[in-house]
């Protein structure tokens, strides 16, 4: 079956978004009067939600209030932060190594909440990297990066960080397939079928503390990977994929990987792989991948270089991997709250496939297959499907759920949100989305348990929603009131760009946990100063540590002599306050990385090389009381050889200290 045939396949996609890309012909009637009464939080009052949107092109991920979609705080992840100091802090700089080195940047596409018994539990969010392939958990109690884990074997993170339903898994698919990292990679590109490889990882998660760790990888025919989400409730143990590229181009494969009529779903049965593991069926090979943690005890983080993984080999172990037929260049995976409904997205097709999971463990049991790819049994699609949304729209990319029987799928090329029943499949409603909408997120829409009280679309591009700023536009998200029986546009906010997917919580699951301070006596950093009288300035050959207090309105000390060009200093300063939202701030004039900004009660360290003599002031960067620009000290630079003593003091002048030299 054609799913294109009223369409050419060369060139389907660029005509499509022409044709509909354009503002919907309701456009001015889609928000009614109460829309700003919906969204309004009066001064003082909470949002109902917090909502995690990545933010593809930076690397970071960023926090937005519901219904209000008034930006709460941008969390770095995979880039430095000169706002934070994150990357720049001695503490911070190994969560950005690499088996490559040191990676200050990345692409973040998705977030994933932890969750128990199938619900958000408000523990825990991760991210991906889909340029150097990582997954990051992020700890909701201080909204920070607590753990990053390189992914071997892997190039391009994209369909990942999906997780099963009690947080045993953050999985992740490989974006692009290549040779594996511990066969010889230096091959002819036009030997991708041949030499290629797709490894879907496994990354286990502790219980108690979240800790992660690299368990598995299973190697898969050398496809592309695009999105997953686990099973649940009644398919817990196993996880779904989808797999576009089956062509196996590795050339303009807007042409050469649309060639066939349908892609592939893959579905995973991940307890089976645990058998095999502990049968001893896994093959340890050796690789290289970063593990970087950060200890809120000491607040400093940590790079471990790990040089092994288990590999299964889906195409020996044939119980493990199943392909089901998809119509082609398939996005969203996405699987409803009873577990039982797998939705598969073709961006290049007119309908939206429905797989049942009682037909695929039929299929399976039966051996209703239509033969193999590349070893892996490729399951009848007749046998696996449950049936078919008929025209619901153009360019399927993204479903959600709101538990209550019904989906939300995103059309990209014909611009709108559609409602429809799972049951029946009959579309109940649609709205328009100005322009090109990519994610979904209705709260909790991947769990067992969802908050059917909005949707909100995550938009691509948006012209002429926002006022001009130049060339490059702002990008969005729409909140859509999901209470009834129709969607109602309510709001649309700028976000930072690219808003792939997100994820809401209900406020009350995270709010009453966050960290206000850290407790000065528990600080284990080892270059702590609990108090002023402990602070201090000490020389080891080249090095100076400066241990520096900060309370308001002066560090501690505030004048230092005796540095020397070639001189590398560290300030480590701690913050004594133990108030809420008390931070200070610490810069010192020619610095080349960046601010320090230290929270109550925790030490950071920033390092300084002079590069000329003179007087240097520091000073407070995050204003912290009437005082704050009081805050200030200096550093005297002498020339290197001088007899220029080392001296720190505060609060009184230093008997002067002449420059001499050898």
């Amino acid at each position: 079956m054609n799913y294109l045939k009223y369409l050419p396949v060369i060139g389907a996609a660029a005509i499509m978004t022409g044709m509909y890309s354009c503002k919907p012909k309701n456009a001015g009637n889609a928000v009614t009067g109460d829309a700003a009464a919906k969204t309004y939080i009066a001064p003082g009052k909470y949002d109902e939600f917090y909502n995690f949107v990545s933010g593809g092109f930076s690397g970071q991920m960023s926090v937005y209030g519901l219904p209000s979609g008034r930006l709460l705080k941008v969390i770095p992840v995979f880039s430095i932060d000169p706002e934070k100091g994150y990357g720049y802090s001695e503490e911070t700089k190994p969560m950005l190594n690499t088996s490559h080195g040191f990676i200050p940047w990345d692409d973040l596409h998705h977030t994933e909440l932890s969750q128990t018994n199938g619900e958000i539990d408000g523990r825990w969010i991760f991210g991906n990297a889909n340029n150097t392939p990582r997954v990051a958990r992020l700890d909701l109690t201080t909204f920070r990066t607590a753990e990053i884990i390189e992914l071997p074997n892997s190039a391009g993170n994209h369909s990942s960080p999906f997780i099963t339903e009690n947080t045993e898994y953050v999985v992740a698919g490989t974006r692009f397939s290549v040779p594996s990292d511990y066969e010889n990679g230096d091959v002819p590109i036009n030997t991708y079928k041949q030499n290629f490889k797709g490894y879907i990882s496994f990354i286990s998660v502790g219980k108690e503390d979240g800790k992660m760790d690299l368990a598995f990888q299973i190697q898969c025919p050398g496809i592309n990977f695009d999105l997953s989400h686990a099973g649940k409730d009644k398919s817990h143990g196993w996880f779904f994929f989808s797999c576009y590229n089956t062509e196996q181009a590795n050339t303009l494969l807007e042409v050469n990987a649309s060639q066939k009529d349908k892609d592939f779903i893959m579905a995973v049965n991940w307890k089976k792989a645990e058998e095999y593991l502990k049968a001893g069926k896994g093959k340890k090979v050796p690789v290289k991948y970063a593990h970087n943690v950060y200890n809120e005890k000491t607040h400093t983080a940590t790079s471990e270089i790990k040089t092994e993984v288990t590999i299964l080999d889906a195409k020996e172990l044939k119980d493990i991997c199943y392909f089901i037929p998809c119509p082609k260049s398939p996005h969203g995976c996405d699987v409803d709250p009873t577990g039982e409904y797998i939705v598969g997205s073709g961006k290049l097709a007119a309908l939206i496939p429905v797989f049942s999971f009682d037909k695929i463990q039929k299929a399976i049991a039966d051996k209703a297959y239509e033969g193999e790819y590349d070893g892996i049994p490729v399951i009848k699609y007749d046998a696996a499907l449950y049936g078919e949304v008929k025209k619901p729209g153009l360019g399927p990319l993204h479903t959600e759920f709101d538990g209550k029987g019904n989906a939300y799928t995103s059309f990209f090329v014909s611009s709108e949100v559609v409602k429809w029943n799972i049951k029946d499949l009959k579309v109940l409603d649609r709205a328009p989305t100005f322009y090109s909408v990519g994610h979904l997120c209705v709260p909790g829409g991947d769990t067992r348990k969802p908050n059917a009280k909005y949707v909100i679309a995550y938009d691509k591009i948006t012209k002429d929603r926002f006022l001009p700023t130049g060339p490059e536009l702002a990008q969005s998200a729409q909140l859509y009131d999901i209470s009834g029986d129709k969607m109602q546009l309510i709001l649309d906010f700028p976000t930072i760009g690219e808003p792939h997917y997100a994820q809401a919580v209900s406020a009350d699951l995270i709010k009453n946990r966050s960290v206000k301070f850290f407790k000065i006596d528990e600080n284990a950093n080892p270059y702590v100063s609990k108090g002023e009288g402990t602070t201090k300035v000490v020389r080891e050959g080249n090095k100076i540590h400066v241990y520096m207090t900060a309370i308001r309105s002066h560090f501690a000390p505030d004048n230092i002599e005796g540095v020397k060009m070639g001189d590398e200093v560290y300030f480590h300063v701690t913050n004594l306050e133990q108030d809420w939202d008390v931070p200070h701030g610490f810069a010192v004039k020619g610095a080349d990385n960046a601010e320090l900004l230290i929270m109550p009660g925790e030490t950071q360290t920033l390092k300084w090389v002079p590069e000329k003599t003179g007087i240097y002031p520091m000073y407070c960067t995050d204003f912290c009381s009437a005082l704050h620009q009081e805050m200030s000290g200096y550093v005297r630079v002498s020339p290197a050889g001088s007899n220029v003593p080392l001296l720190f003091s505060t609060g009184k002048n230093l008997p002067a200290a002449e420059t001499a030299t050898k």
